[in-house]
């Protein structure tokens, strides 16, 4: 049987919960209307946004690009505060949902992690997610503790595809890059993870289904289908990718 890996280190959003189109989506269209402004994301432009990482970033971007904003987007301070203004509504607006139960764990996620723990594998988070929602959204979705290391937007300088949030992770457990497995839905994330020297599984989701995704160590639309990931398949995984 293949050893089992030192730890797996999770991205939180499209990965453990499909958070994107009736989580966030929602959220951001409730900011807009809280604040008087005349934008609403559908789940196709949605998605086309996902390419931004960071919803303020994806706010400042959709500002920016449109006609009827155009004073406001030459000058880039106002634009910058309109945008951090709006984010901190959308995350309370998030963070409430989160809170009474309205975000799920994708299927196959919960067996995934009790598999885990049950060999005392550590799993971690490494989400560039601010903390005030990612925190209870992470512990909702796995249970109280049950994640030994996290690490949220609020402790790095960069967001994903830059490898920070995984270094720090990696740092915080005190593993080796190349004996921990990564689990990701995205692009993005994938290229900070492999940045980061970690082997990386691909779970896609509604959004991330088209994305590039070569260099993955495993790519799978689903967590249990075929057939259930687990413990020992993520060590099979992990030494597959070492002796590539």
């Amino acid at each position: 049987m293949s050893p089992l890996p030192a730890a797996v280190v999770f991205d939180l959003d499209g990965t453990l919960a499909d958070t994107e189109r009736d989580g966030h989506r929602v959220a951001f269209n409730r900011a807009f209307a809280a604040h008087g402004i005349d934008l609403f994301w559908d789940i196709e432009h949605y998605g086309c946004l996902l390419a931004v990482t960071g919803g303020r970033r994806r706010i400042v971007a959709d500002l920016a690009r449109r006609d009827e904003t155009d004073d406001l987007a030459a000058d880039e301070t106002a634009l910058e505060e309109l945008a951090e203004t709006v984010h901190r509504t959308k995350t309370r607006i998030f963070a409430e949902e989160v809170r009474r139960g309205a975000i799920t764990a994708r299927p196959g996620v919960r067996s995934l992690v009790a598999d885990l723990v049950a060999h005392r594998v550590p799993v971690a988070v490494a989400t560039t997610g601010t903390r005030a929602w990612a925190e209870p959204l992470v512990e909702r979705l796995l249970g109280p503790g049950t994640a030994r290391v996290t690490v949220f937007g609020d402790d790095v300088r960069a967001l994903k595809p830059d490898p920070e949030a995984y270094l720090l992770a990696l740092e915080r457990l005190g593993v080796a890059a190349e004996d921990a497995v990564a689990v990701e839905d995205a692009a993005p994330g994938l290229a900070a993870a492999r940045a980061a020297g970690l082997a990386t599984v691909v779970v896609t989701n509604h959004y991330t289904r088209w994305h590039d995704v070569r260099g993955a160590a495993l790519v799978r639309e689903e967590f249990d289908d075929p057939r259930p990931l687990t413990a020992v398949a993520l060590g099979e995984v992990l030494t597959a990718a070492q002796a590539a």
